[in-house]
């Protein structure tokens, strides 16, 4: 964990390298007749030391893959904290590809914290290191994961690109840039449950129900389930076995649905409300700080950037992750659930969104290609597409049940 921890602070320091070498203040001074710029000296090559500081980070990441398959004794992609870490990696590495190419700086001022925010992510899960559970138990594991993984990377590249050229060339003052900041504000809801995760869990709280599965079946079962974050949800019909007092409070603010049956469901939902209402906070905090919209302060930051090179660099960037994901995310995943299962293809939750997925970036080159949508159009689908790869990688992992819950 030291070494992935290392790696994190090395990629924070490459973010604020890069929003500083894109914010930071142009002095000028006159010698005789010409013009200098003194931001020239500094701030300019704050990109290059974000970039060598990125390297770094990403060597280190790589030396916690090594590391973390070594004392498994199998590729570090079996359970969320490893696979959401490794996707991180796969981030940097692909951003590591894409600036060598183009050198634009605002990149990584996106491209980065994204990075940082998965492994900040990956981190709420336990990290303890865990057996293979029979399904995974094969050479298809990192063959399959792997690809996917990397495909992901590169198309979060090209969602990032996609962004900042949203944020360049949206009218502020049209609806497009009200959906733009209702993105950012989904976002900003993520940051806030990793920090309440963080910061509860330092406090030590915990709160434990319990609920009756199959009541009065020959299945009958007690499920248990912690909360990290306090209760405003608790499960309905559960009894508490213990409950740390929060504001005062013994119990929670109110129960589950009836129809939100089992103790699981009740935390998710609290989660959800714990998230929403984290956001919200942070949210109004930005908006009495900087007294604008997150898109009207970005947009400070990307103003000096072509916003058609920008949705030229996210296409490139989606055509080079495509056949990729094709690769690991459909054919490879189809050979393994034949050798697993027994079929290629079942129906399965994840099995359909990573159809979904594959279809609509195939519906993005079309459209683009074929149709001519460039600019505006194409850099939202970009954008799109990464937030149905992390709807698969978020709300279908955990909470719809299929044959790819253990992940």
């Amino acid at each position: 964990m030291n070494i992935l921890l290392a790696a994190f602070f090395l990629y924070l320091f490459s973010t604020v390298a890069f929003v500083v070498s894109i914010t930071g203040r142009k002095w000028k001074r006159r010698n005789g007749d010409r013009e200098q710029t003194a931001q020239g000296d500094f701030v300019a090559r704050l990109g290059t030391i974000g970039y060598g500081l990125a390297i770094l980070g990403v060597i280190c990441h790589a030396v916690f893959v090594v590391y973390r398959m070594v004392i498994a004794g199998h590729f570090p992609t079996s359970n969320m904290f490893e696979f959401m870490s490794f996707l991180g990696f796969c981030i940097a590495l692909a951003f590591l590809f894409i600036y060598g190419i183009y050198k634009i700086r605002v990149l990584g001022a996106f491209a980065m914290p994204l990075a940082l925010i998965l492994i900040a992510y990956a981190s709420v899960f336990p990290t303890e290191v865990q057996p293979l559970i029979p399904a995974l138990r094969s050479h298809w594991l990192y063959i399959h994961v792997t690809t996917v993984s990397i495909g992901e990377g590169v198309l979060a590249i090209g969602a990032v690109a996609g962004l900042i050229s949203l944020l360049r060339t949206v009218d502020r003052k049209s609806r497009s840039a009200f959906w733009l900041e209702m993105i950012l504000l989904v976002v900003t809801m993520l940051l806030a449950f990793i920090a309440l995760f963080f910061l509860f869990s330092s406090l030590g709280y915990e709160a434990e129900y319990a609920h009756v599965v199959d009541a009065g079946t020959a299945e009958e079962r007690v499920e248990i389930q912690a909360y990290v974050l306090p209760p405003l949800v608790i499960p309905a019909d559960s009894e508490t076995l213990s409950e740390d007092p929060f504001l005062g409070m013994d119990m929670g603010w109110f129960e589950a649905p009836a129809w939100m049956k089992g103790v699981n469901a009740a935390r998710k939902f609290n989660t959800v409300i714990w998230s929403v209402i984290g956001g919200l906070v942070l949210y109004g905090v930005w908006r009495l700080v900087f007294r604008r919209r997150m898109i009207d302060v970005l947009y400070r930051a990307v103003k000096g950037v072509d916003g058609e090179l920008a949705e030229e660099i996210s296409y490139r960037a989606i055509a080079i992750g495509y056949p990729i994901f094709t690769l690991g995310g459909l054919i490879f995943a189809m050979i393994w659930a034949h050798e697993a299962w027994g079929r290629f293809w079942g129906w399965d939750p994840k099995e359909v969104w990573a159809l979904i997925t594959w279809l609509f970036y195939s519906a993005y080159l079309h459209l683009r290609l074929s149709r001519g949508w460039q600019g505006e159009k194409a850099a939202w689908l970009a954008v799109g597409g990464f937030v149905i790869i992390m709807i698969n990688l978020v709300v279908i992992n955990l909470v719809v049940s299929g044959l790819h819950s253990y992940a």
